[in-house]
This record gives structure tokens, C-alpha cells and sequence, in this order.
């Protein structure tokens, strides 16, 4: 029988990762992480730079800008408007789904 070590990170909003964690489970480059920070489509926790330091959630933004790039073949700029544009639907969803949970449902 072999045990199988698997490693798991929370992602909530009380945990924090590196620049170095971020890029090791989002797949993207140092350089590529500081460019979507500069632009603004990912923010770190504290401004400590150089070593930034990002809440743990942001774990599933990088994983999707990896994503994107590699599915879209986009840029860093693509892939930056296409995270603003995803975060943008999301909200609208999520507005939504509260404004229909205030309405009487009809049977």
C-alpha cells in the first residue's frame, strides 16, 4: 500500500502567500505576477515590494490569468482585461441572483 502526500493551502481571507507561492501554484512567471501587478489586475495584501505578499485567494486569479494566457494565447494586457472583465460579470451575477432572491417566485 503507498500513501499519497498531497499538500493543501487554504484559500481564505486570513491566509497569505510569496510572490514565490503564487507563482508556484498559478504556473505563471515572477516577472509575468509583477506585471499584472503594476497594471493593477492583481493586488498584493501589503505594497512590501519587492517581496510582495498576496491573501491566498489570490491563488485562484493567477490560476486563472494562467489560464486565459495559455488557453487565448493573450498577453499580459489581455489577459488583464479579461480578469476585469470576468470580475465584472461576477458581480453582475452576484446582483443578480440577490435581486431574484427579493422577488416573490411565481408557482
Amino acid at each position: 500500500m503507498t500513501a499519497l502526500l498531497v499538500e493543501a493551502v487554504w484559500l481564505n481571507d486570513i491566509a497569505l502567500c510569496s510572490l514565490d507561492e503564487l507563482a508556484e501554484f498559478s504556473g505563471l512567471s515572477h516577472d509575468e505576477l509583477a506585471e499584472l501587478v503594476a497594471i493593477g489586475a492583481i493586488e498584493p495584501d501589503r505594497d512590501s515590494a519587492p517581496a510582495y505578499v498576496f491573501r491566498a485567494q489570490t491563488i485562484v486569479l493567477a490560476r486563472t490569468a494562467r489560464r486565459l494566457r495559455d488557453d487565448f494565447e493573450l498577453d499580459t494586457h489581455g489577459v488583464a482585461m479579461a480578469l476585469n472583465l470576468l470580475q465584472r460579470i461576477h458581480a453582475l451575477e452576484a446582483r443578480l441572483a440577490a435581486m431574484d432572491a427579493k422577488l416573490p417566485h411565481l408557482s
